[in-house]
């Protein structure tokens, strides 16, 4: 489909000048109205703040540099949406440094929490400070950097376990589908709760078939994962709606609906940098239609009270709402 979003990047892929930020793609805001009642302490469990560059420098090491969002930006999007509560995440464009994530969370009082990315350098005192500002947990990236090493993220995920088995955090994990069989052990055995972005990984077009899914529907119908349906369009290219993912969500809420949570992924960075651009240039957010991809949540989930448990208890019970 061409829309604005693939214009503009097919635009900078030409090589096309963009003089300025207001040539470039705001942070969505939906257009269409919810189609359904949106129950009391509804969570938006993913979402990003990208601060001023000025005040929140982004990571030197990142492979793309995404556009503002700010804290007002993303009220706006929860108003329109009648969502209370969200779920900061820290990107990858910030490495270890959460500010951004934590100013999002101030600026959104009690009914926001966070998610940190650490290393081992990060001190307990550190960890420590950001439990008091509302992170629940701590997340690891085996996409965006490229991680396709199964014994690499055996490691991470065996060292994130030891670290914040005593906070009782959960751990958070971006990665690829079929990374997922190599972990399984790991997950199952995990203290604490673990939870998969974006589908886990999967791929629309690959089919429920695809190596990894099976062993994803395992862990969550066992109770041992939680899965964020969220992010549709990074498992479908079928926009508006992505209707090829309702049978991936149907499948995770019918394993087992305490263990789903929802996300928009707002502000919907694009995280691979155009060709002929450097990870250093901005490169444009997708244009995604959040009040569509949000109805599609009864489509997915046709009982309302499926829906309370993935919008409100099973956030609230993730992190400490």
């Amino acid at each position: 489909m061409l829309n604005r979003r693939n214009l503009l990047l097919a635009s900078i892929a030409a090589g096309v000048a963009m003089p300025n930020r207001t040539a470039l793609a705001k942070a969505s805001q939906p257009s269409t109205p919810v189609n359904f009642d949106v129950p009391t302490g509804a969570c938006d469990c993913h979402t990003h703040i990208h601060g001023d560059p000025e005040k929140f420098p982004f990571f030197a090491g990142r492979v793309y540099t995404p556009e503002p969002a700010s804290p007002e930006e993303m009220a706006a999007l929860h108003k329109a949406l009648h969502i209370e509560r969200v779920v900061i995440v820290t990107p990858s464009v910030y490495g270890t440094d959460n500010s951004a994530t934590l100013f999002g969370i101030k600026f959104r009082g009690n009914t926001a929490r966070g998610v940190a990315v650490i290393d081992d350098k990060t001190k307990d005192g550190d960890l420590d400070a950001m439990g008091q500002a509302g992170i629940r947990g701590i997340r690891i990236n085996l996409a965006t950097s490229g991680v396709n090493d199964p014994g690499v993220g055996r490691a991470r995920l065996q060292a994130a376990i030891e670290r914040m088995k005593a906070r009782g955090w959960h751990i958070q994990i971006y990665t690829n589908l079929a990374l997922i069989p190599a972990i399984k052990d790991l997950v199952a055995s995990s203290p604490l709760p673990v939870v998969f972005d974006h589908f886990g990984g999967a791929e629309a077009s690959l089919g429920l078939e695809q190596p990894g899914w099976a062993d994803l529907v395992e862990l969550v119908r066992t109770g041992k994962a939680y899965v964020k349906i969220s992010g549709a369009y990074r498992l479908s290219k079928l926009e508006p709606d992505y209707p090829d993912a309702t049978p991936f969500a149907r499948a995770l809420i019918a394993a087992n609906a305490d263990r789903i949570v929802w996300g928009t992924d707002w502000p919907h960075p694009n995280s691979t940098t155009p060709p002929g651009k450097k990870p250093t240039d901005l490169t444009p957010l997708f244009q995604i239609a959040d009040g569509r991809l949000f109805n599609q949540l009864p489509v997915w989930a046709p009982d309302a009270g499926v829906r309370k448990k993935i919008l409100v208890d099973n956030p609230a019970k993730l992190y400490g709402f």
